[in-house]
């Protein structure tokens, strides 16, 4: 799966970064390496909570 991220310089110094795709999933890093790290393991992260997500409401309308 290609998922597009957008990262951009932060005001404060350093980068952030986003997924536009997945509402929520950003990240920020001192460097541009480190954004890159960060922003794959949020992406990580908000992809195991969706897929949990999903089958608790699988699990839901299983009830119903």
């Amino acid at each position: 799966m290609k998922l597009k991220v957008l990262i951009y310089e932060a005001e404060e110094g350093g980068y952030w970064a986003k997924v536009p795709a997945i509402p929520g999933c950003v990240s920020q890093g001192e460097t541009l390496e480190e954004v890159k790290a960060n922003v794959l393991d949020a992406l990580e992260g908000c992809l195991v909570v969706r897929e949990e997500m999903a089958i608790q409401e699988a699990h839901a309308v299983e009830e119903m």
